[in-house]
């Protein structure tokens, strides 16, 4: 099956009715070999400048720029974060398309 992610649910519907993936089911609708599923927004945050050490959490140290930079979920959208993080590592899933924008993230 393929994975069809979308940047939102209105998109992603769009999407599944061509698809003819008609069940719908918790975050996602599946069916004719698809899955299509979105994001809500931003699903993942750059953490705050605190999560580097405490001495950032006054902004005094600014700029900050880490050999690795630090993520998070937000916390507004983890349950749809966790679904789409579900249906990637499922072993039905043998290809993921990404259908967002074409904007860095």
């Amino acid at each position: 099956m393929k994975l069809v992610i979308a940047e939102k649910p209105s998109v992603a519907m769009s999407y599944a009715k061509v698809l003819g993936a008609k069940q719908r089911k918790d975050g996602y609708t599946e069916g004719n070999g698809y899955v299509v599923s979105w994001c809500i927004g931003h699903l993942v945050l750059l953490s705050p400048p605190e999560s580097y050490g405490e001495e950032y959490k006054k902004w005094d140290n600014l700029p900050i720029i880490p050999n690795n930079w630090k993520y998070e979920v937000y916390k507004g959208t983890k349950k749809q974060f966790d679904i789409l993080k579900k249906l990637m590592n499922e072993k039905r899933i043998d290809s993921i398309v990404c259908a967002t924008d074409a904007g860095r993230e």
